[in-house]
């Protein structure tokens, strides 16, 4: 509210912003109800960098296939022909059926030779395969 102090006793005109705001809390409320408060998507789990700088050696029950970028693969520090790879997974399936099973590759490696070990891995029976960094 104003007040005029002295002068003429005309009348004025005053916006009463009082109706407006009230106006604009409904539809603030009204676009906080409607909007999805729900996320939609895919369930991912995305690994988590490691606290600290040096790489730490698998576990000796795990197998870790490395993929390096002259196509030499090694499996669990041990060298093997690529022709060679899905017999090999093949007999570790055998032996070891409760193993985790990880495929690592180097940093400027094309994902398209990742995906290709890791399809011969899905064929010789190994269901879970885990992909690690550095």
């Amino acid at each position: 509210m104003a007040m005029v102090v002295g002068g003429r006793g005309g009348q004025r005109a005053e916006i009463n912003v009082t109706p407006m705001i009230d106006v604009l809390l409904v539809l603030i409320i009204i676009f906080l109800v409607i909007q999805p408060s729900a996320e939609k998507g895919l369930h991912a789990l995305i690994p988590q960098p490691a606290l600290d700088d040096h790489v730490k050696p698998a576990p000796a029950h795990d197998i870790v296939v490395e993929i390096a970028r002259d196509n030499v693969i090694r499996i669990n520090q041990q060298p093997v022909s690529f022709a060679g790879l899905p017999d090999r997974l093949l007999a570790l399936r055998a032996i070891a059926p409760g193993a985790h099973f990880f495929v690592r590759g180097e940093r400027d490696l094309d994902f398209q030779e990742v995906a290709h070990v890791i399809d011969i891995a899905r064929g010789a029976g190994w269901d879970h395969v885990g992909l690690m960094t550095r």
